[in-house]
């Protein structure tokens, strides 16, 4: 027998929600409405043309459903509600967005589903949390975190986003129960590995890779160790990390002897071996693909010492509390070269195209996820007590650009974000 179609009611039709939606909807187990405020227009009237390497090119993809305000959508109970938008809490806190879902009539009438948070950063689910709390206090709030790592982005010209999404061959996510307070858990409960075992069989049905964890603020945090050292430092430098990380030789029509040898070779001559003498950071990060010596004298070990701080961290906030000095199960000692290094291999290839999203929301002039991403583990650090002085640099210099993007799109002269 047919088990009935769940009721997924999905937020944020940006290229995650666009490649999440197509997945629901080829797992044969949901049927997905659709939030999408600020571009219904468009697939609205024309669809939204998809170009995946892994799940085909589909012209005019469209849900079940699709709305554009959560308003319209209140019609039914939900078994999930995925939010896919990107959180700034400076312009929107997710239970003013999830206001309709929260408050009266829906609230008396339908049962509160489970909330799937597909978003970026840290702290992104404390605030629904509470506001369930308050809604029933009796109940236990039902909200899955989630580290979603996929390759897809909205097709652009000219910094103007059309009507199109790309996505290459890979989406994975790793899912976990939010817990208000633990961060040491080690198993989940059996209705929480029911609840976790549906939910992922729904998407594994629908073709992503998904792995279960008992503890998924960990995952989370060594996640988002990328977005707060190389996308912030992509973003203040308005530069692709391929400015980073790309040898001159590796660079598209490079010709032996050419003129781009000789700066770099200026700059290696010009360390002067009685002054300045070579860091551990630098030793550290010798055999890290850099574009430039200079770069590999300071720029390499910045960022490789601003992902030690928050590996620190980690090493702090989720230490078993029977052994506080051990390992930490989930982030690795050695996270940080490693993460240099793999990203740095990434981009030092010729073909090598990727933009991080922070950077492409500088290039477009929106607001960024400034507070999540890097404002909620500078918090972390000064909680457990870790000195952040690069973290903290970073952050204090991206709040420029921030209340920048923000004043623009206040005035009305800056691009809207995937809310």
């Amino acid at each position: 027998m047919t088990s009935p179609l769940k009721d997924v009611l999905l937020i944020g039709y940006g290229a995650v929600g666009a490649i999440y939606s197509l997945i629901l909807k080829r797992s044969s187990g949901a049927r997905v409405t659709v939030v999408a405020r600020s571009n219904f227009g468009a697939v609205n009237a024309h669809g939204l043309d998809i170009r995946s390497a892994k799940y085909g090119n589909i012209q005019g993809w469209r849900p079940d459903r699709l709305f554009p305000k959560l308003e319209h959508a209140l019609d039914r109970p939900y078994t999930y509600v995925f939010l896919t938008t990107k959180a700034i809490p400076e312009l929107q806190r997710t239970p003013a967005l999830l206001a309709p879902l929260l408050s009266n009539p829906y609230a008396n009438t339908h049962p509160q589903p489970t909330y799937v948070l597909m978003q970026n950063g840290l702290g992104v689910e404390t605030e629904l949390y509470d506001a369930l709390k308050r809604l029933k206090p009796e109940e236990e709030p039902r909200i899955v975190s989630t580290a979603v790592w996929i390759g897809t982005n909205l097709v652009s010209q000219n910094h103007v986003e059309q009507n199109a999404v790309e996505h290459n061959d890979f989406d994975r996510v790793s899912m976990g129960i939010y817990r208000r307070t633990n961060l040491t858990a080690t198993e989940n409960t059996p209705a929480e590995a029911a609840l976790l075992a549906e939910l992922a069989g729904l998407l594994r049905a629908g073709g992503s890779q998904v792995t279960v964890v008992p503890e998924i603020q960990r995952v989370k945090f060594a996640k988002n160790m990328w977005n707060a050292v190389l996308g912030a430092s992509a973003a203040l430098a308005r530069e692709s990390l391929r400015a980073f990380f790309r040898p001159p030789e590796c660079e598209p029509g490079y010709e032996p002897g050419s003129a781009t040898q000789s700066e770099p070779r200026a700059q290696a001559e010009s360390r002067d071996p009685q002054t300045e003498t070579e860091t551990e950071s630098e030793r550290r990060t010798a055999d890290v693909p850099r574009a430039s010596p200079a770069l590999g004298q300071y720029t390499i070990p910045l960022l490789y010492d601003a992902l030690q701080e928050l590996s620190a961290v980690g090493q702090k906030l989720f230490a078993s509390p029977e052994n506080p000095d051990g390992p930490v199960e989930g982030i690795d000692p050695d996270v940080a070269y490693k993460t240099l290094l793999n990203t740095a291999r990434i981009h030092a290839r010729p073909d090598s195209k990727h933009l991080a999203s922070m950077l492409v929301d500088v290039q477009a002039g929106r607001p960024l996820e400034v507070e999540h991403v890097v404002g909620e583990v500078v918090r972390m650090g000064r909680r457990v007590g870790v000195g952040m002085p690069r973290m903290e640099t970073l952050y204090a210099l991206l709040l420029v650009v921030q209340n920048q993007a923000l004043r623009k799109y206040r005035e009305g002269a800056g691009a809207r974000p995937q809310l």
